[in-house]
């Protein structure tokens, strides 16, 4: 299964992939073309974390979403989709909202990679809190909603971000609680607006693949 990622990154970067402990928090547009990416990669040991549900307005730009599987959870139907892919992977699904209240049901520090993919300013902003406290390397993604040009993104450390709507948003829920990430964490994220709402396949496809590829050479350069 692994035979051409082994050719490109060599037995020991494919064995860093397998025994790499990562958790993903949120399978809809961007955390679910990332998780697909990452088992397609070699990636063995995944927990995916997302408390929604399948809706028919997601079936335009999220891999976890068909007109079949509409009202069912998206983090079982996302394993499901997984293990199709890789049936050795070890895959957790957890039904759960992360929030300060449940942050330390997931018990981050026990994870080599954590991943964000949240929606919600506040519950990404625990997010933030919490994974940089940990050894974990932290990667998450900014608002991929309102654009349409792909080339257009970038990869940063978050105080480097630059005209996106969703980092002006935590910055300013950081200063509200007077709490700060403890420290420097990537981010995957574009200055492009275009429209006042909507979200396209290419696009959350696109900071999908990227949120992998940066996790997925952070853990083979380790």
């Amino acid at each position: 299964m692994f035979t051409r990622t082994q050719q490109l990154i060599g037995p020991e970067g494919l064995a860093r992939l397998q025994s790499a402990r990562v958790i993903l928090f949120g399978v809809g547009g961007v955390g679910g073309w990332c998780a697909e990416a990452l088992v397609r990669s070699g990636i063995q040991h995944l927990t995916i974390v997302d408390f929604d549900v399948v809706d028919r307005t997601n079936i335009n730009r999220q891999v976890v979403a068909t007109s079949a599987n509409i009202g069912l959870p998206k983090v079982e139907e996302m394993r499901k989709r997984l293990l199709s892919i890789n049936p050795d992977a070890d895959i957790v699904a957890v039904n759960q909202r992360f929030t300060a209240e449940t942050s330390l049901h997931f018990q981050l520090s026990t994870f080599n990679y954590i991943i964000d993919a949240i929606d919600s300013v506040k519950d990404k902003a625990e997010l933030i809190l919490a994974a940089t406290q940990t050894d974990a390397r932290f990667f998450s993604s900014m608002g991929a909603a309102r654009k349409l040009d792909a080339g257009k993104i970038r990869v940063s450390e978050f105080r480097k971000v630059e005209g996106c709507p969703l980092a002006r948003a935590l910055r300013q829920r950081f200063k509200q609680m007077q709490r700060f990430p403890e420290r420097k964490f990537t981010c995957v994220w574009s200055p492009e607006i275009i429209a006042e709402s909507g979200t396209m396949a290419h696009i959350v496809g696109s900071f999908g693949m990227r949120l992998a590829g940066e996790v997925i050479a952070a853990c083979i350069d380790e």
